[in-house]
């Protein structure tokens, strides 16, 4: 399995998963729809599924299933940057198949669902309180959070195709506390965006709901471009500042 593969398998994993697991918290007639905890159910979901994403794809991408993560590797020189674009392609492909898969499982479930709003938070996120400043530093803060202690987990050294050998990723005895990171980092600061922390994980998915559900959909594009740009600017200052501070 070549690096790019990996990249899109273990994204697609992650979405697949992730996504799913919010249609069965939220979706009308699901087991999961009168569950208690929702918020801790899902944040703890989130991790799961991101953990068994990167477990697939560390050993032949580094798992970083996450443009913020790629780019903040590559400023912190962990990463190049000549893969910079193919991984991120590979994410958002990955993340839309995913979501792809998640919408086809629960299609009889999404018919009997009268609200659109939870429609499409099945598959993107939205503010608790619209208020387009607080809304970018929160994705920003998120992400930096996420990027900049992944800083501290990565560890495997790997080379591609005869390139230089470089440490650019997640390895899989790291996939474990990198989940827990990610139900960490929901729980504590997800309460106002839903924390996309990954512009594939939102904006991929976003596409696809708009595609599938036509003249219903009411996908928010107002909003679209915080979930994309606040996570590329929390991963960008991770990187700073890690290469700052190391």
């Amino acid at each position: 399995m070549n690096s790019i593969v990996a990249e899109f398998i273990g994204t697609f994993i992650m979405m697949s998963l992730g996504l799913s697991v919010v249609a069965n918290l939220n979706l009308k007639n699901t087991y999961g729809n009168n569950e208690g905890s929702k918020w801790m159910l899902l944040t703890s979901a989130w991790g799961f599924a991101v953990f068994f994403g990167v477990i697939v794809a560390s050993e032949y991408s580094g798992g970083h299933l996450n443009p913020a993560v790629t780019v903040g590797l590559a400023v912190a020189n962990k990463f190049t940057w000549s893969q910079v674009p193919s991984y991120i392609f590979a994410q958002f492909l990955g993340a839309m198949a995913g979501a792809i898969v998640a919408y086809v499982f629960y299609r009889d479930h999404i018919k009997l669902t009268q609200h659109e709003r939870v429609i499409k938070g099945c598959f993107s996120t939205g503010p608790a309180i619209r208020n387009t400043k607080s809304n970018f530093i929160s994705e920003c803060l998120g992400t930096f959070m996420f990027v900049f202690l992944i800083f501290f987990i990565a560890s495997p050294i790997l080379t591609i195709n005869g390139l230089e050998t470089i440490q650019y990723g997640i390895g899989s005895m790291d996939a474990f506390p990198v989940g827990v990171l990610v139900w960490l980092i929901g729980m504590a600061l997800g309460g106002t965006t839903g924390y996309a922390i990954n512009p594939a994980r939102d904006l991929g998915p976003r596409i696809i709901y708009t595609l599938l559900r036509g003249k219903k959909a009411k996908p928010d594009w107002s909003y679209a471009w915080i979930p994309v740009f606040g996570p590329i600017a929390g991963g960008l200052f991770a990187g700073i500042v890690y290469t700052y501070l190391m």
